[in-house]
């Protein structure tokens, strides 16, 4: 079975959601990313590096949508060694409006802390 091309409409839904994170005057201390790779999406926590060269960013996984065949989404989060895990809080295939909304009320803590 082939997974079909990710819909612009869910990716850009997705990205608005992560650019609403923090008010603009935090753009240079913090911001979410999405990135895409196949069927899977991950949104990263980025911040500027600690003791890096100015300009470089660090990133933490935070969230991964995976999307599948069917055009729904299931949602995974990233535990303490940075691996995958599927989120038991939230039934599998869910449209990409519920996987944000999940992100955005994280009721369990496990997203943003």
């Amino acid at each position: 079975m082939t997974v079909s091309p990710l819909p612009e409409l869910d990716l850009d839904e997705l990205r608005r959601f992560c650019a609403e994170q923090w008010p603009e005057e935090f753009k240079d201390e913090v911001r979410l990313e999405v990135r895409v790779r196949g069927s899977r999406v991950s949104v990263d926590e980025c911040r500027p590096a600690f003791d890096g060269a100015p300009g470089e960013w660090t990133s933490t996984p935070v969230a991964q949508p995976r999307y599948d065949e069917e055009g729904l989404w299931t949602l995974y989060y990233a535990d303490s060694n940075s691996r995958w895990q599927l989120y038991s809080e939230l039934e599998p295939r869910q449209p990409i409006a519920v996987i944000i909304a999940e992100l955005d009320e994280d009721p369990t803590c496990i997203f943003w802390g």
